[in-house]
């Protein structure tokens, strides 16, 4: 045995004597003291726990909140790879009550075209104009109605904000900055949706107080389709937010209007509003000074606050152009445990409340609604476009499509694929250039598959797909429409007549392979 092989050796022995000594003297942890040295192997075990079970333990429908498959999916989407599944379902379909099932139709009005299109082929605008219904002269019909949620600059990397946004130019759709304001990696030609959370991030003064002049410097200096007053987030609904000093860099100080190195607080109610009068006010106020579409973004709790609304713009001309529903399944922001699993109604059941309060009122084809909460998942999203939706927002799904493993440490700044951190090296890893084409991928692979759905279900745009083209199971021996489920009325989650008309139009009018199709007049500007 060589001199240097005894040296390390003794050197190793003296460190675990070291920590074997340590062990059995402290007092903090009882395992330790019991079982020194071998006791840190149960700590080793549980840090890598979120690893250990996606790699070795849980099987294609366990782990969440993204299972196995659903990742694959994603991931195999996002690289353009065979995302089919072999060997029929493992899901237990026949015990599963609330497992909804899509009833395809053996004739239906749509045709499907005789060579499939291609992912990148596929156009799928929204149904319905943002804005119109009250002259907003920035109205829009948003190209896409598959969307990146919000989320800031300062929750996710520079690198990771840049991808989303070369992403959404590639795929034609609009991201959300979140509450964080408009970095530069906000721009790189990828059109927004600004939020405009409680501490007034990006539009705000010295003092912290919302400033109208610097909003509007904000929207004539970036691509700002529309504005977005969060209210609460499903991720953490009523709760402030808290970005460490540390955490607070001179970029992440520039986008948000505050001081560098200082903890950046949001608190959990808007200050330049007290009630729903007053919010409607402001909205206009917004709404007249930029001439953008203004709408909101909620969870769902308490319904008092959707009564009050849907009773002002019914008697008042003030009113919402969007909604923006989040489902407390989401998860892109960290919070208290209590927060996360138990407050606010998960997406199906918070937003049919509310839309049906809009239906109920004859506002709901005056309004964009807006869902979020797992609908990147082609299932989720049909069931979320027959209650209503005219576009969905993916959030958690982007993320994995940019390189996120489900490590379950966004709230630690130690992610390691350099998503959700501020940390330079780990950031460094993730290259935008090269996750833009992604995102770009898996959105585009998303809405072909929606159309797919849609033309199985007779129907030209996941928009137009009915709630009577979807079950709940109630167990193995019976299901319900979702229409029962949710108590909607005929036809109550679709666009009017005349959206309806002219979004059948805008997809049978696509040009085909080898020729053109013929001109139609349109129905809605």
């Amino acid at each position: 045995m060589s001199r240097a092989f005894r040296a390390v050796a003794a050197a190793a022995a003296s460190t675990l004597g070291t920590i074997v000594v340590r062990d059995l003297f402290q007092r903090k942890h009882a395992l330790l003291r019991n079982f020194p040295l071998i006791g840190h192997a149960r700590y080793l075990i549980e840090a890598v726990g979120p690893e250990l079970r996606q790699y070795v333990v849980a099987a294609n429908n366990e782990e969440r909140p993204f299972t196995r498959d659903q990742r694959r999916w994603v991931y195999a989407s996002a690289k353009k790879e065979n995302n089919y599944f072999g060997f029929g379902t493992d899901n237990d379909v026949e015990y599963t009550a609330g497992y909804p099932v899509i009833k395809h139709r053996t004739f239906g009005r749509a045709v499907p075209p005789s060579a499939p299109m291609a992912a990148h082929e596929v156009e799928l605008p929204c149904a319905k104009v943002i804005g119109v219904a009250r002259g907003r002269p920035g109205a829009f019909r948003p190209k896409s109605v598959v969307n990146i949620s919000a989320m800031s600059f300062g929750s996710l990397s520079g690198n990771a904000v840049e991808a989303l946004n070369r992403g959404a130019v590639l795929a034609d759709c609009l991201q959300n900055t979140g509450e964080g304001g408009i970095s530069r990696y906000h721009r790189h030609g990828g059109e927004l949706i600004f939020q405009i959370g409680t501490a007034y991030f990006g539009c705000r003064d010295a003092e912290g107080r919302f400033n109208l002049d610097k909003l509007k410097d904000v929207v004539a200096g970036a691509p700002v389709r529309a504005l977005e007053i969060k209210l609460s987030q499903g991720a953490k609904p009523s709760l402030g937010g808290l970005l460490p000093a540390p955490k607070v860099s001179a970029e992440i100080a520039a986008a948000r209007g505050v001081a560098e190195g200082r903890d950046c607080v949001s608190p959990s109610r808007h200050a330049e509003f007290s009630d729903t009068d007053s919010l409607l006010d402001w909205l206009e106020l917004l709404a007249a000074e930029t001439g953008l579409p203004v709408g909101i973004k909620s969870a769902v709790g308490d319904l008092d606050f959707w009564y009050e609304l849907t009773d002002l713009m019914r008697e008042t001309a003030r009113g919402v152009d969007f909604v923006t529903i989040d489902g407390g399944e989401g998860g892109t922001g960290a919070a208290p445990l209590i927060f996360t699993d138990t407050v606010s109604l998960p997406f199906q059941l918070g937003f049919a409340r509310v839309y049906r309060i809009f239906a109920e009122r004859g506002l709901h084809e005056q309004v964009a609604f807006i869902g979020g909460g797992k609908l990147g998942l082609p299932d989720n999203a049909v069931v979320g476009f027959a209650l209503g939706c005219d576009m969905i927002n993916v959030a958690r799904e982007a993320m994995l499509a940019i390189g996120c493993i489900q490590a379950q440490k966004c709230h630690t700044d130690t992610c390691p694929t350099g998503v959700a951190t501020q940390n330079a090296w780990l950031a460094r890893g993730l290259v935008p250039q090269v996750k833009a084409v992604r995102v770009a991928n898996y959105i585009k692979t998303l809405r072909r598959d929606l159309v797919k759905v849609a033309e199985a279900c007779g129907a030209e745009h996941p928009g137009l797909i009915t709630t009577e083209s979807v079950d709940i199971l109630d167990g193995r021996t019976g299901s319900t429409p979702l229409h029962d489920v949710y108590g909607y009325q005929s036809g109550m989650g679709l666009p009017s007549a005349a959206d309806r008309e002219e979004i059948i139009r805008l997809m049978t009018a696509r040009e085909p392979q080898g020729g053109s199709a013929p001109p139609s007049p349109s129905a809605v500007g």
